[in-house]
């Protein structure tokens, strides 16, 4: 199956970001999770993302400068996003996306989860790895991948990298140093990071 072809089954298998939402708080409310592995602790995770993307969806905020970049942008796109609800990077990721996409009606928010739609995971590996939230960018008019962003925002990911590189594996500690990161951060570097793929994807965004 081509690249394509998987998106698109993926594309009529996808929810909006409401109904993602709506998924995680019945997971939360059923002590379940999404995916194909079933475990208490995959369960409680989704119970404190459930909490995590409610504070989010309230709190995170947009500079004005960054709004007005945003809402220049005028390709017609898609983001498709692979997520599962225990995943805690992706409770921190999701709401500060959504946040963007939904200040252009030329961004169309897109959900999917991974265990469910292995072939789509599989073209968009991350160093080899099924990591999540992976957002693939898609040219409506074309349907071509434009771009990727994730699983984690750039200074994150370089927070990871150079513990990865002193120590090998990332520990229990570092996670919840993470976790801190992420709070304290407030969603600001997603929305960073997405507002300079708007303006390379079209230049005249940041002029």
């Amino acid at each position: 199956m081509t690249k394509s072809t998987i998106i698109k089954e993926s594309l009529k298998r996808s929810m909006s970001y409401q109904s993602y939402r709506d998924l995680v708080k019945q997971m939360a409310e059923e002590n379940s999770n999404t995916g194909i592995e079933k475990t208490e602790a995959l369960a409680n995770y989704t119970k404190l993302n459930d909490r995590r993307m409610k504070r989010w969806d309230k709190t995170v905020k947009v500079s004005e400068e960054a709004q007005q970049r945003i809402s220049e942008f005028s390709n017609d796109v898609t983001w498709l996003v692979i997520t599962e609800s225990w995943c805690g990077d992706a409770a921190h990721v999701l709401p500060a996306l959504y946040k963007v996409a939904d200040l252009n009606d030329h961004i169309d928010f897109k959900v999917v989860l991974r265990d469910v739609n292995p072939e789509l995971m599989d073209a968009f590996l991350t160093n080899g790895n099924k990591a999540i939230p992976k957002v693939i960018m898609i040219d409506n008019e074309s349907g071509e991948v434009i771009d990727t962003y994730g699983p984690r925002p750039s200074e994150a990911t370089n927070y990871v990298k150079r513990f990865k590189a002193k120590h090998g594996a990332l520990t229990p500690e570092f996670k919840e140093d993470l976790q801190h990161w992420y709070n304290k951060n407030k969603g600001q570097n997603v929305i960073e990071d997405i507002t300079l793929k708007l303006c390379k994807l079209e230049p005249s965004v940041c002029q």
